[in-house]
């Protein structure tokens, strides 16, 4: 079974940096210089909101990237597994069962006024942002995509995920993923 009935869709959980960083900065990084088609959310068609725990899909030129959280610091970035064009509505859960909360979901790319005003835009760079604040959520690993007219970071809101714009909080390290030469491995969510 896919997660939320998610067509196609498997996270793949990672934790901490540097696994991360081995897995996907590469990929990640060879985005730079790619413009951002569309960003997609999964949508809540009964509350009309977004569903945060679904993956944040973003689309650079046709090479799409999902991102996800869960836990305090389980991260799951995949590549080109989901089709948000051709499962435009459905449902997880049985509507005929009322011990069984059913969620109505879309996805959607118009939702946000700040994620539509980065269409079009040219990627700058990817930064792998690692919270370093003395809490629960220390080592949390958050992705952040910077554009010169913005920025979006898809972090953990504590087993969801949270969209943060503009400068990252000053309890973030900033882990820039860099050129060709560079090793693959080495030694209150109110911001939507």
């Amino acid at each position: 079974m896919s997660y939320f009935d998610i067509e196609g869709y498997q996270p793949q959980w990672l934790q901490g940096r540097r696994a991360i960083t081995a897995a996907h900065g590469h990929r990640l990084h060879a985005l730079v210089g790619r413009h951002l088609d569309h960003v997609w959310l999964v949508w809540d068609r009964d509350d009309d909101e977004w569903f945060a725990d679904g993956p944040v899909v973003l689309d650079f030129d046709g090479e799409q990237v999902e991102i996800n959280h869960q836990k305090f610091a389980d991260l799951s970035v995949t590549w080109s597994t989901v089709d948000p064009t051709g499962q435009a509505t459905w449902s997880n859960g049985d509507d005929e069962d009322p011990e069984v909360h059913t969620f109505h979901l879309a996805w959607r790319h118009d939702t946000r006024a700040e994620l539509t005003a980065l269409e079009g835009k040219r990627l700058q760079a990817v930064e792998l942002l690692e919270w370093a604040g003395r809490d629960v959520a220390e080592g949390m690993v958050a992705v952040s995509f910077v554009f010169a007219e913005g920025r979006v970071t898809i972090s953990n809101a504590l087993d969801e995920n949270c969209l943060e714009f503009g400068a990252p909080h000053p309890d973030y390290r900033s882990h820039p993923l860099a050129g060709p030469d560079w090793p693959r491995s080495g030694p209150d969510c109110t911001r939507m």
